[in-house]
């Protein structure tokens, strides 16, 4: 089911009843951009530590915007049956109040979602509104002090208030007290903008919104114009502004209240941009955008993390992406076991990955008999040990640990490239060098030394035994003790210091003599 603004508020109630009745929810986000690349250094690097990747990927995110979240709620219905209802939500910076938005477009994270028939108009014309704290607090502030502005910059966002404000303004001067009209065609946030201009510019009307893409208005005193104003029924109470306004961030915060297990796939940049759009700004800190992440989700659960233990528990051939891990999930690895949970598609979901790989681990991790109809609590337990384990792609560990410390992951040893006859050779150029063998990541490590890493132990045998006679190119495996600058450093100092403690030695023994 696609969702759009206008049709956002009146799914609100049915979302946070299906929430929480959940046993669990799964989310995906798509971005104008992943990382981006006028920023020097930007790129990931199995070299990358988890804080140093998190403050390259914390500027893509501050650079870049939503376009579409999508979430799937799944609900037990029976004992071994689960109903899932599918949701794709269209959303677009809110533009009422705060300071304009401004964002970055990615050309190859535009033409990726043309490919696969995203719907721009849908984007920009009818996407969900959101915000995070900071960005409603101003809002607030500006709704309280009267000194609210709509950031609507477009060519039509213009005409269409013109246009309405010109009707109203002609309509008025010859209406008489309790007289009505209604504005046609008025989409998503154009409902309160236009009542909100109205009321702004003209003492003497009163507006409604009628549905149906309508705003009535009504020519009446000052007098009765304040006693609505105070009623219960304005539309255009602040709070009821501030709630519109908040558009998508209302979900989010049913989702943080209920706590219920969330899934997602790589799901790193996914949280990052929920905590960033929705919450609060990125924090300069890993640690606290970690501790921030638990509070708010204190149960995640990163299918890319589970199917990497499906493929060493399992003989799970390895996969590159969820539509090749779903495909060898359905291909029956346990035909002794227990069948998996069914899976009703209320909204047109078609993969199920983490139920399929759980129930494969719970059967595979005792010799007993597994129950006939597990139940979720039982694949939670089995999948305990990835829980709060979210996939690192590239980097010095395998995962982020968002309730502990991260490990560090088993890589390939790093190699050592010392150059011969070979001046100013750069990172870019030993890259270019080894790029048709394998894919390393390059650093400098002096003058004439670099370290490459690979996560492919196969591609560190070939280059060893392929450069073994280079003319030019030395390649050994990276000894910390050997190859270190700041080892050979405090080598030198240390033989300099053994050096004068000698000559010392000896000149104070040919005095004595």
């Amino acid at each position: 089911m696609e969702v759009g603004a206008e049709g956002f508020a009146q799914c609100l109630p049915r979302l946070r009843r299906r929430i929480l009745r959940a046993a669990f929810v799964a989310l995906d986000v798509e971005f104008t951009g992943l990382h981006s690349t006028s920023l020097q250094n930007n790129e990931p690097s199995l070299f990358d530590s988890p804080a140093e990747r998190y403050v390259k990927a914390r500027q893509s995110v501050q650079r870049f915007t939503l376009v579409q979240l999508g979430l799937a709620i799944f609900s037990k219905e029976n004992s071994n049956k689960y109903v899932v209802h599918s949701y794709n939500f269209f959303l677009f910076p809110s533009t009422l109040g705060i300071k304009d938005v401004e964002f970055t477009l990615s050309a190859s994270s535009i033409q990726f979602l043309s490919h696969y028939g995203f719907d721009y108009n849908k984007f920009l014309k009818d996407g969900i509104p959101y915000m995070n704290e900071v960005q409603e607090k101003i809002l607030r502030q500006h709704l309280l002090a009267g000194t609210w502005k709509v950031c609507s910059t477009s060519n039509a966002d213009r005409d269409v208030l013109k246009k309405a404000i010109d009707e109203v303004t002609t309509w008025i001067a010859a209406a008489k007290e309790e007289d009505t009209m209604i504005l046609q065609d008025l989409s998503g946030y154009h409902v309160i903008e236009v009542q909100l201009v109205l009321r702004q510019a003209l003492e003497n009307v009163w507006t409604e919104p009628l549905g149906d893409k309508k705003v009535m208005v009504k020519k009446v005193s000052p007098e009765h114009r304040q006693l609505l104003e105070n009623s219960s029924y304005d539309h255009c109470q602040k709070k009821l502004i501030l709630l519109s306004a908040r558009g998508f961030t209302n979900l989010f915060q049913i989702l943080v209240k209920v706590k219920k297990p969330l899934v997602g796939h790589n799901m790193l940049m996914d949280l990052m941009h929920l905590h960033d759009k929705f919450y609060r700004p990125l924090p300069e800190s890993y640690e606290e955008f970690k501790r921030n992440i638990h509070n708010l989700f204190p149960v995640i659960i990163d299918t890319k993390t589970v199917t990497k233990s499906v493929q060493k528990k399992c003989l799970f051939p390895r996969v590159s992406s969820l539509v090749e891990a779903y495909a060898v999930l359905c291909s029956n690895l346990n035909p002794k076991g227990p069948p998996c949970p069914v899976i009703a598609l209320a909204s047109g979901c078609s993969r199920y990955v983490l139920l399929m790989s759980a129930h494969l681990l719970l059967c595979r991790s005792t010799d007993a008999a597994v129950e006939a109809e597990p139940s979720f609590s039982q694949y939670l337990a089995v999948l305990a040990e990835h829980v709060n384990k979210v996939n690192f792609i590239r980097g010095g560990v395998s995962s982020i640990n968002f309730s502990g410390e991260d490990s560090p992951c088993r890589h390939p040893p790093a190699l050592v490239v010392h150059v011969r006859g070979w001046p100013g050779l750069t990172e870019g150029q030993i890259y270019q060098e080894f790029k048709a063998r394998c894919r390393f990541d390059v650093r400098r490590l002096s003058k004439n030394q670099f370290i490459l890493l690979s996560n492919k132990y196969k591609q560190v045998r070939h280059v060893l035994r392929d450069y073994r006679h280079h003319p030019h190119l030395q390649v050994s495996v990276y000894r910390h003790w050997r190859h270190s600058p700041s080892v050979n450093c405090l080598l030198q100092i240390s033989g300099i210091v053994a050096l004068w403690s000698l000559l010392a030695f000896v000149l104070g023994g040919a005095r004595s003599c």
